[in-house]
């Protein structure tokens, strides 16, 4: 892509010395690791302010904390969307900031005055005698939790996607630094996690949520005032329209061109040459929605053939110049794209529907165990800075270590490709899983056997297990889309592994109602996760049916990553091998 088509904050071109590069992307680390001190503690401990504040019932409280990350996501698309079509990421971002930061303060002010949530009282030994949040404390409840998603979701899609900016993944001076922007993208979440959960989730617990959700809008604040001095540093990609107006416009004029022929002669498919064009990348034609020089072409069906030729007749110049008539070939690539990525956006869905759930759940399995270290309690929460410290230490390794060796053995420019990292982070989450169906097994056994209460830090190797997933799959799905994505998409590119994440809590809480629906059924009354606590439920049950699901999706993922042929071939060339400057 090059720096064509990139601007700096007058509007100006831009030039590789004075814009970008990692001076520029600093900003938008800081960005990440301030919005993540707020964020991460509220996803991993809002079932418990849920329960013990709001008294929810152990359904309702992970199924109100699945869809608030679902959403975080899901309004990622929103915020990318904006991106490339209307508005520069950067100015998206000043946008939405101050719509988390409303949302922040509005759930300070009900948690800190009394008359806007129940009473106090015993969830643990009397949960009969709770009063559950309602009305209009409720709907209060309500408008705070997903004011945050709309502002946050809209950041990060677009902070991820402004940061790639500053790179020029076809200049081998840039590669490997691009390629590292996005380790340490994850490495700044990661990073915000643990000051988050060392510090907010301390907060929360002993000086009360009212003051957390506080410094939580202060950080968020802090990072947009942060991000905003970087702005004449920033190499800024111009907006372009809407992209699914773009794609749409191929299917419309693919389908009036349906009875035409595509012409021997490919000069004659029509493209904008002259710098008139919407999209700064001009791509070639392609013969099918699998890219040529690769073995896996061999695959492709006769149908995969015949939609892609349908497509291409789009492009097919046969006098109408209407834009819903007559589209680019790179409008028809853009099209193919998406096409030949929607298996692998599936697929991960299905794979990442467990690790939501097991997030939270975790948090309610340590709430029901000892919590103590010495003379200290230690929130369940905080736990998750085991696997947060992993993350970061496992990230830095693999980055300034792993990473190279893997350059000179394998010959790609991240060491494995994309698809592979991401196999390997859905494997880690079914052990996951098996493990934390384990331990809750013997928790459960325990109780009924009136032993001593079990150690929460039994949790530590599902904790640990779900650091080297986030490490792996999060990173290398980002890494994919973005890098697959058109010029004109690459907000939507990112967006999308957030969308990824949302559709799958979504799912996982559609998840927990079937089989809460089910297991009364046959339990007479009773589901699986219906209990006021978890020693009424069967949370390990719930378990193992989650692990049998991630193994049968990954087995699907697999399938799709293997038949996939990327856009950018992953090997680099020579030049690129002996280049040191990682």
């Amino acid at each position: 892509m090059a720096l064509q088509g990139l601007v700096d904050w007058k509007g100006q071109p831009v030039t590789g010395k004075r814009h970008g590069g990692v001076r520029a992307s600093v900003f938008i680390h800081v960005l990440i690791v301030m919005a993540n001190i707020s964020n991460i503690p509220l996803i991993l401990n809002l079932v418990s302010y849920l329960h013990g504040t709001m008294h929810m019932g152990v359904k309702d409280a992970s199924t109100t904390s699945t869809n608030f990350f679902g959403a975080i996501c899901f309004f990622s698309l929103l915020g990318a969307f904006i991106s490339d079509s209307y508005i520069k990421r950067f100015y998206t971002i000043l946008i939405f900031a101050p719509i988390e930061i409303m949302g922040y303060v509005l759930l300070a002010c009900q948690a800190h005055f009394p008359s806007l949530h129940p009473p106090p009282c015993d969830m643990i030994n009397h949960p009969n005698q709770c009063t559950v949040v309602s009305g209009r404390n409720l709907s209060l409840l309500t408008l705070g939790l997903y004011l945050i998603p709309v502002g946050e979701g809209s950041m990060r899609a677009c902070a991820a996607a402004l940061g790639g900016d500053q790179f020029d993944g076809e200049n081998p001076a840039e590669l490997h630094a691009k390629i590292s922007y996005f380790n340490w993208f994850a490495f700044s979440i990661s990073l915000g996690g643990f000051v988050g959960l060392v510090f907010l989730v301390w907060v929360q617990d002993n000086e009360g949520w009212g003051l957390s959700f506080a410094l939580a809008a202060l950080m968020v604040f802090v990072g947009m005032v942060v991000v905003g001095f970087g702005l004449p540093f920033y190499r800024h990609q111009k907006p372009m329209g809407s992209p699914l107006t773009r794609i749409l416009q191929v299917f419309v004029a693919a389908f009036r061109k349906r009875k035409l022929s595509i012409p021997e002669n490919l000069m004659e498919m029509h493209e904008l040459t002259d710098g008139t064009g919407k999209s700064v990348e001009l791509m070639e034609r392609t013969p099918d929605f699998n890219w040529c020089g690769d073995s896996l072409t061999n695959f492709s069906s006769p149908h995969t053939l015949h939609y892609s030729r349908f497509l291409d007749k789009a492009a097919v110049d046969d006098g109408d110049k209407r834009a819903w008539s007559l589209c680019t070939v790179t409008q028809v690539e853009e099209a193919k794209i998406i096409l030949r990525m929607l298996p692998i956006f599936l697929s991960s869905i299905l794979s990442n529907v467990s690790i939501p759930l097991l997030l939270s759940l975790t948090v309610q399995q340590g709430g029901a165990m000892d919590t103590r270290l010495g003379a200290i309690s230690i929130p369940a929460a905080s736990l998750f800075v085991v696997p947060i410290v992993f993350q970061m230490l496992t990230l830095v390794a693999y980055d300034r270590a792993i990473v190279p060796w893997l350059r000179r053995v394998t010959g790609r420019a991240g060491g494995v490709t994309h698809l592979q990292r991401v196999g390997v982070g859905f494997v880690f989450s079914v052990v996951a899983l098996a493990v934390a169906a384990v331990v809750e097994g013997r928790r459960r056994r325990g109780v009924a056997a009136a032993a001593t209460p079990m150690s929460v830090f039994w949790l530590i190797p599902q904790f640990f297990l779900l650091g080297v997933m986030d490490v792996t799959s999060f990173v290398g799905l980002l890494e994919f889309f973005y890098s697959e994505a058109s010029a004109g998409m690459k907000s939507i590119g990112g967006a999308i592994v957030f969308c990824i994440l949302g559709v799958s809590s979504w799912l996982g809480s559609f998840l927990i109602q079937v089989v809460n629906h089910a297991t009364a059924h046959r339990g007479g009354g009773h589901g699986w996760l219906d209990g006021a606590n978890l020693n009424a439920s069967r949370l390990d049950l719930f378990y193992w049916l989650l692990a049998v699901f991630g193994l049968v999706s990954f087995f699907l993922y697999l399938l799709c990553s293997w038949r996939y042929v990327y856009r950018h071939d992953p090997r680099m060339q020579e030049a690129t091998l002996n280049d040191d400057d990682i």
